[in-house]
């Protein structure tokens, strides 16, 4: 890999980007190796197996000039729903604790959410490199994006994969502020989204299960207060400087999913607070680098590249914000992943491609076709 990459020409922004990138890479296989020591399915060959896929996948973006990607944008909104679609059909999509998230590929099974996030960025940051002065003075302009995109959130939901698709449309909704859409529609948009949230939770009982275990996990602590319980455990046992890696004893079958969406806690039990810290500072430092390199792009008049590199940065900073708040007891109990850290093929493969997007569009700082 690293002998293709020696035809780009790498500088230091990029390896700005570079470095924090393969921390966190390394970092995740270590702590997935612990989180899963238990489990029974060999969890870090199988981990090392999708990180190998999602280094090619890195390389494979990185290597499609931006011309490319700009010039079939509409393609990626295109695969968001086909995608979507398939995984909602019986004997097609694979149904898991009554969820139908996941599309059976040669072996593998890809999570229809992730594949959507990026052919979202394909799609807005293509629209708003044709329609950017429309976008800002036109309400019509932003709604078309916005329904489009909110077409493929629904079907999210449906699966129902609430949570990724309230990770897409805060993207969205901050994206669309970005590129200067009018606050006055931003804040009606977000009042909406809020209410249809809102009726989202009403409408299913175990959304409203889980969050009044939110308010309240004591009262259930066997029941929908389990999980935050034995993640607040974990976080106690850990204090400032943890047990030590590999000690822990949260991930021995009481903290579910603790080599997924709740390796944050195992992180905190075993590297302590400080640890904790670390890996956030690390994950905070990549994120605005993302933006830092949006905003070159934007400010050279790249703008495909320049809001795609926006949207991703946005898709991480979420997706760190939500994961970090239900691990803490912040947010309600909901499934979604660490990107670069948790353990899950789709979710690491599509961050690196999605990175892959992002490092590609550090290189065209003062060059005029890359």
């Amino acid at each position: 890999m690293f002998a293709t990459m020696r035809n780009l020409p790498v500088g230091r922004d990029a390896m700005e980007l570079l470095i924090p990138w393969f921390l966190l890479l390394v970092f995740g296989s270590i702590m997935v190796a612990s989180a899963a020591v238990a489990l029974n399915g060999n969890y870090l060959s199988k981990h090392l197996i999708f990180l190998v896929l999602a280094l090619a996948l890195f390389l494979a973006t990185a290597l499609v000039p931006i011309s490319i990607w700009s010039r079939f944008y509409l393609l990626g909104w295109v695969v968001a729903v086909i995608i979507a679609v398939l995984v909602l059909i019986p004997g097609i999509g694979r149904e898991v604790n009554g969820a139908s998230r996941w599309l059976p590929i040669a072996g593998f099974t890809i999570q229809a959410s992730e594949v959507a996030k990026f052919g979202l960025v394909l799609y807005l940051a293509g629209y708003i490199q044709r329609y950017s002065d429309s976008v800002v003075e036109s309400p019509l302009q932003f709604l078309i994006p916005l329904m489009m995109t909110t077409f493929v959130a629904g079907l999210l939901i449906v699966e129902p994969d609430l949570g990724s698709a309230v990770v897409i449309m805060a993207a969205v909704c901050s994206l669309f502020f970005l590129a200067g859409t009018k606050l006055r529609y931003v804040f009606l948009l977000l009042l909406v989204a809020s209410l249809l949230l809102a009726l989202l939770i009403w409408m299913e009982p175990y959304r409203m299960r889980r969050l009044n275990s939110f308010t309240d996990p004591w009262a259930m602590p066997f029941d929908s207060g389990y999980q935050l319980v034995q993640a607040l455990i974990a976080f106690g046992r850990g204090e400032l400087f943890g047990l030590g890696l590999g000690e822990g004893i949260q991930k021995l079958y009481y903290l579910p999913e603790a080599h997924n969406d709740f390796i944050f806690a195992v992180i905190a039990e075993e590297l302590g607070g400080l640890g904790a810290i670390v890996l956030v500072v690390v994950f905070s430092f990549l994120v605005l680098k993302i933006f830092s390199v949006a905003r070159r792009c934007v400010d050279g008049g790249h703008l495909f590249a320049g809001y795609a590199c926006y949207f991703v940065g946005l898709i991480f900073a979420f997706q760190l914000l939500i994961n970090l708040g239900v691990n803490t007891g912040v947010l309600p109990t909901k499934g979604l992943t660490l990107p670069f850290i948790s353990y899950g093929g789709s979710s690491l493969m599509v961050s690196c491609a999605l990175f892959g997007l992002v490092f590609r569009s550090s290189l065209l700082e003062g060059k005029a076709r890359v």
